[in-house]
């Protein structure tokens, strides 16, 4: 194991032969790059993305860094639930499941609506993410020490839910609210994580950040687009902002814990733990969210408060 001073890089994600991930919008960026690690580990990796072109691409790209990789393409659309559970019922079909990596998010849209009518990144970000790990937690509960991985954010801090008007019916701001998706993923692992241990499941919750890294999911921020080569030599690549996302799936970590770069304000660098905002960790603040996913999606994880 990495010592804490060294912290975590992909130098330090050991043999993963044998063992299956699923990483959402694993075509590009940091799913790409989480997905080029454990398949070069051996591992078997299904491919979450919503294009099948560009899957197809990243997967033949994958294939001359690892000619033995063991690729699949599952087709999923996080913002529309019936995509989900076909997804969910293709993915429980496989013979293990170890981890599933939740990767995949927007970031700062013009006011877009998914399929069922969601704002968009509070549907995708949050929503989709839920409802697929509430479909996959019987599969994973299957594998001993399985893991849910979820992708919060630097921007969660300060950020806030607007509960009155989840679906910004009556105001958006795009940075708001993809702080408030950020926010909602980190109370879902820890509430996840709370649950999961009270009824003494086999799976773990973890949660990670990528720090600021120069990735695709910046597209819709405009002027600041030109910025992006500087960020990468500045701060994060997109490999390097993988690496809390492979410590979280990979290494020997604490449940319900928190992992992302260990540099710069947290900014970039080696992984490591990291620091979450007390409302991150408001139990009843969590609890409110569970309950109003599982009333948004019509889809309930199962698993009963914890005390």
């Amino acid at each position: 194991m990495p010592s804490p001073l060294k912290g975590f890089t992909d130098a330090d994600v050991p043999d993963q032969s044998g063992k299956c991930f699923i990483v959402t919008g694993a075509n590009t960026g940091l799913g790409y790059e989480i997905t080029r690690v454990l398949a070069v580990r051996g591992a078997r990796v299904l491919l979450a993305c919503r294009d099948p072109v560009k899957a197809e691409q990243a997967m033949t790209r994958l294939k001359t860094l690892a000619p033995q990789a063991d690729l699949a393409f599952l087709p999923l659309d996080l913002s529309d639930l019936p995509s989900i559970q076909a997804a969910a019922r293709q993915a429980t079909g496989e013979p293990r499941l170890d981890a599933l990596i939740n990767n995949a998010g927007v970031m700062t849209p013009p006011l877009m609506r998914t399929q069922q009518g969601f704002e968009l990144q509070w549907g995708v970000n949050h929503l989709g993410s839920f409802a697929l790990t509430a479909l996959l937690l019987p599969k994973l509960g299957e594998t001993p020490g399985a893991r849910v991985v979820t992708t919060s954010s630097l921007a969660h801090r300060g950020a806030s839910i607007d509960w009155e008007d989840l679906n910004a019916e009556r105001r958006y701001s795009r940075m708001k609210r993809y702080g408030a998706s950020k926010l909602a993923n980190a109370l879902f692992f820890f509430e996840l994580d709370r649950r999961l241990r009270a009824t003494g499941s086999k799976v773990m919750a973890v949660g990670c950040h990528p720090g600021i890294a120069a990735t695709e999911l910046g597209r819709f921020m405009g002027p600041m687009k030109v910025f992006g080569p500087m960020v990468g030599w500045l701060l994060n690549t997109a490999q390097k902002g993988a690496w809390p996302a492979l410590q979280a799936a990979t290494a020997i970590v604490k449940p319900g814990a928190y992992y992302g770069p260990t540099g710069l304000g947290e900014a970039r660098g080696a992984s490591g733990e990291a620091s979450r905002s007390a409302q991150a960790q408001d139990p009843v603040m969590a609890r409110r969210l569970w309950e109003q996913s599982i009333s948004m999606t019509g889809i309930d994880p199962g698993l009963p408060p914890a005390p």
